[in-house]
């Protein structure tokens, strides 16, 4: 499961996610990928069940990045406790993405295997996704450097 090693508040504030992505809405390793459509927040263990639904079948082959980070600790209180008495205490970890963030890349296989497995993964996460190629996003990859 994936978590910061150290951060430098332990709660922090819920935010807003208004906007489209500004940072990671290109391919950048891989020559295919999945792009968020809405906003959302993705749990680590959303990340890691995508992850493993998309690694089991291409059946270890080519090459997968994961461009999203669970950075940000979400707070819970615990069942049947009363209102007040402050802020709960860290329960899990997410990763705030915004649309057009490129969630998944993948590199190594044919285009309907990547294809395949990308949606595998897209039906693991909370938020709409869709597939992406090279060719499609050479227009935004200039533009980023």
């Amino acid at each position: 499961m994936l978590m910061p090693k150290r951060v430098k508040r332990r709660k922090v504030m819920r935010g807003r996610m208004k906007g489209k992505a500004q940072r990671g809405n290109f391919l950048a390793y891989g020559d295919y990928g999945i792009v968020a459509v809405n906003p959302g927040w993705v749990t680590s263990n959303q990340i890691e069940a995508a992850r493993v639904a998309m690694t089991r079948f291409v059946k270890r082959g080519g090459q997968v990045w994961i461009k999203i980070f669970p950075d940000k600790p979400i707070t819970a209180k615990p069942a049947e406790t009363r209102m007040g008495s402050g802020k709960g205490a860290p329960e899990y970890w997410c990763a705030v993405v915004k649309p057009g963030r490129v969630l998944f890349e993948m590199k190594g296989v044919p285009e309907e295997t990547a294809r395949e497995a990308l949606r595998l993964a897209s039906h693991k996460l909370p938020i709409k996704s869709k597939f992406i190629k090279r060719e499609d996003d050479q227009k935004s990859g200039g533009e980023e450097q």
